[in-house]
């Protein structure tokens, strides 16, 4: 079972949600060997843990000090007009039906309680990683306000928690199987329908789901 990282988290009201974190990401400690930064984690059959079983967890941070991502695939019962809501904010323009963006996902159990935002690098926030030239992470709260506005990112995924490692953690799952790995696709992290994505990040290292043991190797 996946060993999450420890963070602290502020005590908030029941029912309320507290501001998104300002964390401070560094990239000067990237490891000499591979980094899995902007790679996707496929859970193996093997991973029977209830958090990952069957997820896909886009990596934003991979470097000594651990490694750190979001699952793309699991929603929460929450949407973002709701969140928007819960944080006092109003969305002054109706999204589009069923958008993918829509549901507030669940990126794992780390700061289960704060959010999480991937999206294409578009607007200017106060706490903003960027993963790739094409996908940033921001955890400020600053960008769902300017979603309630209509003025946020086109392309964009909003979750609460995250998964992290340790160092050596995650080389050590992979090492037993718990996962395969893969570079990241955009069109599977922002356009595509959540329960699709799990099989299409499959489809990326040309591998079909049925074939899929827990024995089988990783990528």
């Amino acid at each position: 079972m996946p060993k999450q990282r420890k963070t602290s988290n502020s005590p908030s009201d029941p029912g309320s949600l507290p501001e998104f974190p300002d964390f401070s990401f560094s990239s000067d400690d990237q490891p000499a060997g591979l980094s899995l930064a902007d790679h996707f984690l496929i859970a193996m059959p093997a991973m029977q843990d209830p958090v990952f079983g069957g997820t896909v967890v886009y990596l934003c941070e991979h470097n000594t000090s651990g490694a750190l991502g979001v699952i793309i695939n699991k929603p929460t019962d929450m949407t973002v007009e709701n969140l928007l809501t819960r944080i006092d904010l109003k969305l002054e323009i109706a999204p589009e039906p069923s958008a993918p963006h829509d549901m507030v996902l669940y990126g794992g159990p780390v700061q289960s309680d704060r959010g999480f935002v991937l999206h294409v690098p578009q607007g200017v926030f106060s706490s903003t990683m960027a993963v790739t030239e094409t996908v940033a992470m921001t955890t400020s709260k600053d960008i769902l306000e300017a979603v309630a506005r209509g003025e946020g990112p086109d392309q964009m995924l909003v979750s609460l928690g995250c998964a992290g490692w340790g160092a050596g953690q995650l080389e050590d799952e992979i090492a037993r199987n718990g996962w395969l790995t893969v570079r990241a696709d955009s069109t599977i992290l922002f356009d595509l329908p959540l329960e699709k994505r799990f099989t299409a990040a499959l489809k990326l290292l040309g591998i079909d789901p049925l074939m899929l043991s827990a024995e089988a190797g990783h990528a």
